[in-house]
């Protein structure tokens, strides 16, 4: 749910942009049971989106010296189906975002099953306004060594990153596929970071890494 800072953005381009994302995430559901395959085309799609797009949160000469994306190799057992529950506490959380004003985020599903693996449950936010959408930042021990200090992104089905659900309701949460929010890239960027309740004990040793000289 990162947004851009800058009042001049091309609307043709960003639209572009959420479609692309869209049809990426599109193309990861259609194939569930080749997870791996599905990883590995997110990656080139990402990788090309970075590299090429005028969206893109990298600057001209960032874009110029970009290689690629660096992530953790795909480790199956990072793959969770999900089951939920209601949270508790229900209670909307505003998050400011520079000259974006606040967004709200409500809690609405606490993951039953993850602490085994990750230390911790996560907590699922629905984003308040228009359109609405299942949101999911995370951080974990690998923040400020491994991977982006200020924590990453899994859900943010408003922006089209929607990783699926079974007929049973449960969640595909992937955590090969979490990825650094926009501001990971440059100060251009506002982003909401994770609540205190969804800071995890533990190293999720998946997903996207800390970005580098060449990213």
């Amino acid at each position: 749910m990162d947004q851009a800072t800058s009042k001049v953005i091309d609307p043709h381009a960003l639209a572009d942009w959420r479609r692309r994302v869209s049809e990426m995430y599109a193309g990861i559901r259609s194939v569930p049971n080749h997870a791996v395959q599905a990883w590995g085309g997110w990656r080139n799609v990402r990788d090309d989106l970075m590299k090429t797009h005028a969206m893109s949160p990298l600057n001209a000469d960032g874009q110029a010296s970009f290689k690629a994306l660096s992530y953790f190799d795909y480790d199956q057992d990072y793959r969770f189906l999900v089951e939920t529950k209601t949270p508790e506490n229900r209670t909307p959380e505003a998050i400011e975002l520079m000259d974006d004003g606040s967004l709200i985020i409500e809690p609405v599903l606490e993951t039953v099953g993850l602490a085994k693996k990750l230390g911790g449950e996560l907590t699922i936010y629905w984003i308040n306004g228009y359109g609405g959408g299942l949101f999911l930042p995370f951080g974990d021990a690998t923040n400020g060594e491994t991977t982006y200090g200020g924590g990453r992104y899994l859900l943010d089905s408003i922006k089209g990153a929607d990783l699926g659900s079974l007929d049973d309701r449960r969640l595909v949460l992937d955590f090969n596929f979490a990825y650094n929010p926009s501001c990971a890239y440059s100060p251009k960027w506002s982003c909401p970071l994770a609540p205190a309740i969804n800071i995890l004990p533990g190293a999720v040793l998946a997903g996207e890494q800390q970005p580098t000289a060449n990213d």
